[in-house]
């Protein structure tokens, strides 16, 4: 692990700011469910707020995200300039691209919502969610030009090894996010309602969200200078080796199509449970509770998992550029230990403790009545913090290699398990159940997708499928499974205790912290015993300084 330590503490500076990103992201979610639920307004503002970054993903997301830092980092190897032409060609380009999609997909709202939701909100009983979910789309459309912004010049600056600028931007929009709520708060109170929003209400959540990726985007701008690297508008495209560039990005446009199909069809049936249960008078729980469950399921793979990966590419993209595959193979399969090692015990905290965290989260707040759908789902999502994050990793070799074709394949079975398994499944239970079913799709459909891309990359470059990787699995899985049963052991106990009125958030945080501590300690005395070296390593990188 001789080349580990310089990545640890690239991965450090990430790490911090992602976490504070990351809080700040959990206390702006809490907060929106604190003020305006989890019924179908909710889930209104939260798919009209998702889909610009959505959409943006869907229009050139993927090829700025995998396809352009290893391109960067050739044209900064190869290039005399260092690669600042084909940097400036890149951002001109993005931008118009993402000028020319901002306004097609804002003219084309209408649509995108008869494919968002379910028909019942075309319906004469539902005019007034519809229009509220029509200016809100409208209003938060012009996001995916700032998304897109943020993705093109923070690539730049990855690409020159300066990554900690984009782990933190997102704090200031996320800041501007809960000054919003709390506005909102303030000026029309808080409430669990299902019959839209008011105009001023809609001016102030779309307004404000939108500010908040705008200023994401320019805090990044002065980075630039700062590195270096001076942005001059240019316009000759040709025989600059684009084109190269584009093929690349068919496949990952195709890989990001059949992702955001999924999309599409995942938020259509969790809005339909929420709609359901505002047209039947059932309790229901659809996607502002199942995207509660993702984002806290996305945490660790944040500050861990994004962190690593992201270090790790332009070291990645070199080992293959210069031929050597095994590298490849080896720093991939050191990486996927040490995400396991961390990643793991996490999963079986947040699928024994799910409840408990949903009570802590919710309670008090205009969403306290869907406490137990929200702890479920949370729990549901244990499996699919494991698999997705893995699946990331691994599809990292790939892109190193400039194989965007294989990546794409994989996500189509992914894709196609999810939707599959959420729409067989959702139909068949109430609507109270339908995010925890959306969050189990999540995690099947990745297992699967792990299981295909894990096989095809260590077939070509070895480093994966390991004698040392399987007694490493071995080691792991029996710690897991033991430290599994003593938190469930703990946990049962601790509720027989009856230590004080269950249910409310004081007896919730008590659980979390005594049960969460104990299986804590226990993770890392039988990592111990079980001689799992990779965590001794992490927390050792932790602590060094510098």
């Amino acid at each position: 692990m001789s080349e580990r330590p310089t990545l640890a503490r690239a991965s450090a500076w990430m790490a911090l700011g992602t976490i504070v990103s990351r809080l700040t992201g959990m206390l702006r979610s809490v907060a929106l469910i604190a003020v305006i639920g989890a019924s179908l307004n909710a889930d209104l503002f939260n798919i009209a707020n998702s889909i610009p970054n959505s959409l943006y993903i869907l229009v050139a997301g993927g090829i700025f995200n995998v396809v352009l830092v290893p391109q960067l980092v050739r044209a900064m190897k190869n290039d005399e300039d260092g690669g600042d032409a084909y940097a400036n060609r890149v951002i001109t380009l993005g931008l118009l691209v993402l000028l020319a999609a901002s306004i097609v997909l804002t003219i084309a709202v209408p649509l995108i919502m008869r494919l968002l939701f379910d028909a019942t909100l075309f319906t004469p009983e539902f005019t007034e969610q519809r229009r509220s979910a029509f200016l809100l789309m409208v209003l938060c459309m012009p996001q995916v030009f700032f998304y897109g912004a943020f993705v093109l010049v923070g690539q730049v600056l990855n690409a020159r090894q300066r990554f900690g600028p984009m782990m933190w931007a997102p704090i200031l929009n996320n800041l501007i996010a809960l000054a919003m709520l709390g506005t909102y708060a303030w000026l029309f109170g808080t409430s669990d309602a299902a019959d839209g929003f008011s105009r001023g209400e809609i001016l102030l959540l779309g307004l404000g969200s939108t500010l908040g990726i705008v200023v994401q985007a320019a805090t990044l701008v002065p980075f630039l200078r700062a590195v270096g690297f001076r942005y001059r508008p240019r316009f000759d495209f040709r025989g600059v080796g684009l084109g190269h560039t584009a093929r690349l990005g068919a496949w990952t446009l195709g890989f990001i199509v059949v992702n955001q199909i999924a999309f599409f069809v995942v938020a259509r049936i969790g809005s339909g449970a929420t709609i359901e249960g505002r047209r039947t008078g059932q309790e229901a729980a659809g996607q502002t509770v199942y995207d509660l469950g993702f984002l806290l399921a996305q945490v660790p793979h944040g500050v861990i998992t994004v962190s690593l990966a992201t270090a790790i590419i332009p070291t990645l993209s070199a080992h293959a550029a210069d031929g050597r595959l095994a590298r490849v193979g080896s720093e991939i399969g050191r990486t996927l230990r040490l995400v396991l090692i961390l990643i793991v015990p996490i999963a079986v905290a947040v699928g024994v403790l799910g409840p408990q965290l949903a009570q802590v989260l919710a309670s008090g707040g205009a969403a306290s009545s869907s406490v137990g759908a929200i702890g479920t789902t949370i729990s549901a999502f244990s499996l699919g913090m494991v698999a997705f994050t893995l699946h990331y990793v691994v599809l990292r070799g790939f892109y190193a290699m400039e194989d965007t074709r294989t990546p794409f394949w994989i996500q189509a079975v992914i894709a196609a398990t999810n939707v599959l398994v959420a729409s067989v499944a959702s139909a068949l239970v109430a609507p109270v159940w339908v995010s925890t079913i959306l969050a189990l799709a999540f995690g099947a459909a990745y297992l699967v997708g792990l299981a295909i891309s894990a096989t095809l990359l260590s077939r070509r470059v070895g480093g994966i499928a390991t004698t040392e990787m399987a007694r490493f699995l071995i080691r792991l899985a029996l710690v897991t499974v033991l430290t599994c049963g003593l938190m469930v052991a703990a946990s049962v106990a601790w509720l027989r205790l009856d230590l004080g009125p269950d249910g409310t958030f004081v007896a919730a945080l008590l659980h979390l912290v005594v049960v969460g501590g104990f299986g804590a300690l226990a993770y890392a005395a039988a990592a111990q015993v079980a001689r799992l070296r990779e965590l001794q390593y992490v927390v050792r990188s932790l602590l060094r300084r510098g």
